[in-house]
């Protein structure tokens, strides 16, 4: 008997086609419903304020639980896209600052 070239049980591939048929209907029904819905100026807003809302839900927690230099860090990295509003820039001067602080000790 030959093995196959990727060795999966069947409740592996089970969970995996699941997953992608649930994700698939929710981006699908999303798509829909907002389809439904008429787009007010105060529907526009909140659609707007979404991402934000989303980055700083997820920035907050390893904010607090990383200390000092990951939060002075994230400021670096605010302040060099509130100037330049380079996404790569910001992102290698956060880095750069998070390594020299640790390295410091901080």
């Amino acid at each position: 008997m030959s093995e196959p070239l990727i060795p999966a049980d069947w409740m592996f591939i089970v969970a995996v086609l699941g997953m992608t048929a649930v994700t698939y209907a929710m981006r699908a029904c999303g798509y829909w419903i907002m389809g439904q819905v008429p787009l007010t100026p105060r529907v526009r807003r909140a659609l707007e304020a979404l991402p934000g809302a989303i980055i700083v839900s997820t920035i907050l927690p390893i904010a607090l639980k990383g200390g000092l230099s990951t939060m002075m860090a994230l400021a670096m990295a605010a302040l060099v896209m509130a100037v330049l509003k380079r996404d790569f820039v910001a992102v290698v001067v956060a880095a750069v600052c998070a390594a020299l602080l640790r390295a410091s000790g901080l």
